[in-house]
């Protein structure tokens, strides 16, 4: 008989706060839009910093430095439409935002960039994408931070790029 090989998704968040305001971004999905930190997959090849600095440059035309590790996330979301059960694992980093890549434009399916108090992201909870969003932001307003030694890319992975 043979075993299921469970892999849950891995992905990669932004979490950039300015003045007391948080950047989500608004994407458009089979539910509607909807808003999320600025994120998405792992890409092969890449590590987990340099995959939260593509994400973010994709989502919001800006360049992203990641300086440090907010949390480690495990979630299990059910697509309300698809039914499909997914189990994502996010890491959560952030750091320095800089200014507007000229020319460039958001990557599909986001739709437009919105700076956002912790009070207004804690009123949209109906409107984001993943209970994630909100526990993440949390998580950086409570000061948790983890230096990105704390994190480590075997040489092995880059290779599969070559």
């Amino acid at each position: 008989m043979s075993e299921i090989r469970w892999k849950p998704s891995v992905t990669v968040a932004a979490i950039i706060e300015r003045e007391g305001r948080y950047l989500l971004v608004e994407e458009r999905t089979s539910e509607g839009l909807r808003l999320n930190n600025p994120a998405g997959h792992l890409d092969p090849g890449e590590g987990l910093a340099e995959a939260a600095a593509r994400e973010a440059l994709e989502e919001t035309t800006c360049p992203f430095t990641p300086r440090a590790l907010v949390g480690v996330y495990l979630a299990r979301l059910r697509h309300p439409r698809t039914e499909e059960d997914i189990t994502y694992l996010r890491f959560a980093f952030t750091g320095e935002l800089g200014d507007p890549v000229p020319g460039r434009t958001f990557d599909a399916p986001v739709e437009r960039t919105l700076w956002m108090s912790l009070e207004e992201v804690r009123a949209s909870v109906a409107r984001h994408r993943s209970p994630l969003v909100l526990q993440c932001i949390e998580d950086h307003q409570a000061g948790r931070r983890f230096p990105l030694d704390l994190l480590h890319t075997h040489p092995s992975v880059t290779l599969l790029q070559k």
